[in-house]
């Protein structure tokens, strides 16, 4: 079957969903296209942390690894966090592609907006997926977005049974959106467990190659060092020498790049830490797994990226801010939480995490990869999608027996 993933924004280099979904699904014996803007119009704090440079190669190269192609659709810009393409542009591209069905991520874009409001004379099936949370959502006009949304949008979605996946368990579709959880599916995000797993045998050599006591407790932190994820906050957190009540060094292994003013005040207060602090610059999702092999925990200063699943993967503990998501996921022993923009708490949970007996804390690294293979090994996940998928094409072929789609023409 051949999928075309639709997206805003795709990077070659990252672990994004679709990145991974597109390897995931050749590897099932799909034919995979994505579909997203061009690069040169796509915001600097989306692109400063893997960086524009080159990305015809890196494009393909993603090709050779994954065997998905990207395609690149001209934009008038970027508004909102939301890419405002070419409309014809965009949707001739889809169609050339001859897809038997459409993933469309987020239905909530002017991207996803346009699908849906186009489907009914659309020559394929399309299905839908929503990443949203309420407490995610600030942008001061929200209320009359979703007063729009349900009254416009949410309709078609119901009328033409337009498949929708939620990729957090949340409630937010039907509370904002007017949408029933009846009438969606939950497949959550998660990661290849096969790929990222522990290397206890190798730590020590991967220590070696750092630059890190192989006898340090070891604190990875991994993705970009920007307002978004607490960059300023979690180097303030630093400043002042970590230690633990036995003696045993506390260490850093921070993976990301700095940009502009902001990541100034970030690289003078990490300048200034008594604690060893290893950098290493921003890395490709499949070469981020030896870091989380070399690090004992893994910490998210604010908002908790998909890595959380790799590190996990990996058998790290999490500590993480107390938020509804991160509550969530903290169900055990293989994640920790800490107050919310509270240095204080952030150090005393890492001081407290150092300071437990190697017996207890390997528990707690048991529990992170044990927690990750029974809600997010995404290998089985992905099948899920793809039957998703398939069963959008199906009903679509059928001339719409189940659905209000009509037959497909092309």
């Amino acid at each position: 079957m051949k999928i075309v993933h639709v997206e805003d924004f795709i990077h070659p280099d990252a672990g994004y969903q679709v990145n991974m979904l597109g390897r995931l699904q050749v590897q099932q014996g799909h034919q995979v296209e994505i579909v997203t803007g061009e690069m040169e119009k796509i915001p600097d704090f989306l692109t400063a942390f893997f960086g524009r440079e080159r990305i015809q190669e890196r494009d393909e190269r993603y090709r050779q690894e994954a065997g998905a192609r990207i395609h690149r659709v001209p934009l008038h810009g970027f508004y909102s966090g939301r890419a405002i393409f070419h409309t014809f542009k965009l949707f001739r591209k889809v169609r050339e592609l001859k897809p038997d069905v459409v993933f469309v991520h987020g239905e909530d874009t002017l991207t996803g907006m346009l699908f849906i409001w186009l489907a009914r004379w659309l020559p394929y099936p399309l299905v839908l997926d929503c990443h949203m949370l309420e407490m995610a959502s600030k942008n001061r006009f929200r209320e009359y977005f979703r007063s729009f949304y349900r009254r416009f949008v949410t309709p078609i979605i119901l009328k033409r049974n337009i498949p929708l996946i939620r990729v957090v368990d949340s409630d937010f579709v039907e509370k904002c959106l007017g949408i029933p959880l009846s009438r969606t599916h939950f497949l959550s995000l998660g990661t290849d467990t096969d790929f990222f797993q522990p290397d206890i045998p190798n730590k020590a050599h991967l220590r070696a190659e750092l630059g890190l006591d192989p006898n340090a407790f070891v604190v990875l932190y991994a993705g970009k060092l920007d307002e978004h994820k607490g960059g300023i906050f979690f180097s303030e957190t630093l400043k002042g020498k970590l230690e633990a009540p036995d003696n045993r060094p506390i260490e850093f292994l921070i993976i990301g790049n700095t940009v502009g003013e902001y990541g100034k005040k970030v690289e003078e207060n990490l300048a200034i830490s008594e604690n060893r602090i290893v950098r290493r610059p921003t890395q490709r999702y499949l070469d981020l797994a030896k870091f989380y092999q070399a690090a004992d925990l893994a910490v998210f200063p604010k908002q908790c990226s998909m890595s959380f699943f790799e590190a996990q993967a990996c058998g790290l503990p999490v500590l993480f801010e107390e938020n509804e998501i991160n509550n969530m996921r903290a169900v055990g022993d293989n994640a920790f939480t800490f107050q919310p923009g509270s240095i204080e708490s952030f150090r005393e949970k890492l001081i407290w995490l150092a300071s437990q007996p190697p017996a207890t804390f390997q528990g707690y690294s048991t529990q992170a990869r044990e927690y990750v293979l029974r809600h997010f090994d995404f290998v089985p996940i992905a099948q899920q999608y793809s039957a998703v998928l398939i069963e959008a094409a199906e009903k679509w072929n059928n001339q719409g027996v189940g659905s209000t789609h009509g037959p497909r023409t092309s």
